[in-house]
């Protein structure tokens, strides 16, 4: 879908949306709808008794004075209540109903909101944000489908006064919306199409929007010592893979921020295998690489000011007669030796070798890795918000902050020493389960000792990295989730 910035000029065809607070009179655009109609929009408010509540929608078809086949308001609530995560949901339901009337070409009009706090103009690049996340499809392996199944909606055109600051938001928010689509797409892939190998080509394709990849093989990986990561895809014919993004838009000798994801392309849980039921969907157990891959997208595409690291550890777990098997012990990049209880948490030993890589080679000024985990973390929070685990109150509090203003939010757990107790192993360093209580704490426990004192922060998204591709913004299985999330974080507190 087509989405752009234009004039407050009133279309002539389509539909046209405007919007409405809770209480407020009616905004610009809304008010030269009603003076077309004669005060028509205004008895129909009356009438209907539209209140401007969130979700609220009045819906006027061939509405008189107009040449336009549909006239909608949507409610967006309280002024000041009002969020730019909310406009983008507004507009994702908006995209949603505008196909589901089969209609083509939309105007949504971007007024300034007095009392909300957000800026002329940015609301209009907020409203395109919403509608171009809302229009993701991925219908890549579908051969059958019928006309009345696809979407009709081609062009969505965000009508505003001050087009030039919204043109400025939207560059950077479109940018936003490459991203996340590149991480929906990864995560919905199918196994037998996205493995290491092929992950990784991905990646290197995407030199061509000025990232540097490097791919590192089995071999190398063998030299460093990876030992935790190379166990977990021993069992497979597919060679795992870690894969080291890099944008250096910031100052030459400044540190760069740093991200890191679980990639695992496939989990059967190894010889520990997982209950046949459900299976499929450990596709999406690389939903921490898709993110951060994703992300890196983000940064370069509208050339952020900072210089940052995306690095992913791919691998598939199988469980064939090379698989590595609970009670071996396995010695990491670190040097710690861990034992394995459970080759069905294989994700922290993928990420392990990962965060010690990363803060050895590059220094950065914090790392942050994201994972789909642990099953206790939907236990614990749902699908509502991801686990935040971090060592930094001040890195946490940065997160939490960018979540709230994305939409992507988050709810932070605690971590201490006293969880060591149950990562302790008779044989090895430690181990790589901590038993029936605290799942997803002795997992964030078991990373800390990899960080070797570098600010960190990790993020477990095993709730939130795919879906039921219910939500307005969010409309496949695969959410992207993270993206949105961590050039929020940086945008606000690392590119001044």
């Amino acid at each position: 879908m087509n989405v752009t910035i234009s004039s407050s000029t009133l279309p002539k065809t389509g539909a046209l949306v405007l919007i409405a607070v809770e209480g407020g009179k009616l905004l610009p655009t809304a008010q030269s709808v009603d003076d077309a109609m004669q005060g028509g929009l205004a008895r129909a408010i009356k009438a209907a008794e539209f209140k401007g509540k969130v979700g609220q929608v009045l819906d006027i078809a061939a509405p008189e004075g107009l040449s336009i086949n549909r006239l909608l308001v949507m409610g967006l609530g309280a002024a000041k209540s009002l969020k730019p995560a909310g406009l983008e949901t507004a507009a994702g339901r908006m995209v949603s109903r505008l196909n589901g009337a089969r209609l083509k070409a939309a105007s949504f009009a971007g007024d300034p909101i007095q009392g909300s706090g957000i800026a002329d103009g940015d609301i209009a690049a907020h409203l395109a944000f919403g509608a171009q996340l809302a229009a993701y499809r991925f219908d890549a392996y579908r051969t059958k489908q019928k006309p009345d199944q696809k979407p009709t909606l081609t062009r969505v055109s965000v009508m505003t006064r001050a087009q030039a600051r919204a043109k400025k938001a939207w560059d950077a928010l479109s940018a936003v919306a490459q991203g996340v689509y590149l991480a929906r797409d990864l995560v919905n892939e199918p196994p037998n199409v996205l493995y290491p190998e092929s992950f990784a080509k991905r990646c290197k394709a995407l030199t061509s929007k000025g990232l540097k990849v490097e791919v590192l093989g089995e071999k190398q990986m063998e030299k460093l010592g990876m030992g935790s990561l190379l166990g977990v895809g021993q069992g497979s014919v597919r060679e795992s893979q870690l894969v080291v993004m890099r944008w250096d838009g910031g100052a030459a000798k400044s540190k760069p921020v740093a991200f890191v994801g679980k990639g695992v392309t496939f989990d059967t849980g190894g010889i520990s295998l997982k209950p046949g039921a459900g299976m499929e969907d450990m596709k999406g157990d690389m939903g921490g690489a898709a993110a951060v891959t994703g992300t890196m997208l983000a940064l370069a595409a509208r050339k952020a000011k900072v210089n940052a690291v995306g690095v992913i550890g791919l691998v598939e777990n199988m469980p064939d007669a090379g698989a590595q098997r609970p009670g071996d012990i396995v010695t990491s990049m670190s040097g710690q030796t861990i034992e394995i209880q459970n080759t069905d948490a294989e994700g922290r030993l993928v990420l392990a070798d990962a965060l010690w890589y990363t803060q050895d080679r590059f220094k950065p000024r914090f790392m942050i890795d994201l994972a789909t985990l642990t099953g206790a973390i939907l236990v614990a929070l749902g699908e509502e918000h991801a686990g935040l685990f971090s060592d930094n109150d001040k890195l946490a509090d940065q997160i939490l902050e960018a979540g709230k203003t994305s939409g992507e939010t988050l709810w932070r757990l605690p971590m201490g020493p006293g969880y060591d107790k149950l990562i302790k192993s008779k044989f090895a360093d430690m181990r790589n389960i901590g038993g029936r209580f605290a799942g997803s704490i002795t997992a964030a426990q078991f990373l800390g000792h990899y960080t070797n004192g570098v600010p960190w922060a990790h993020l477990d998204i095993a709730g939130t990295a795919w879906q039921s591709g219910k939500k307005p913004t969010s409309p496949s299985w695969g959410t992207g989730w993270g993206v949105r999330l961590l050039d929020r974080l940086v945008a606000d507190n690392f590119e001044k």
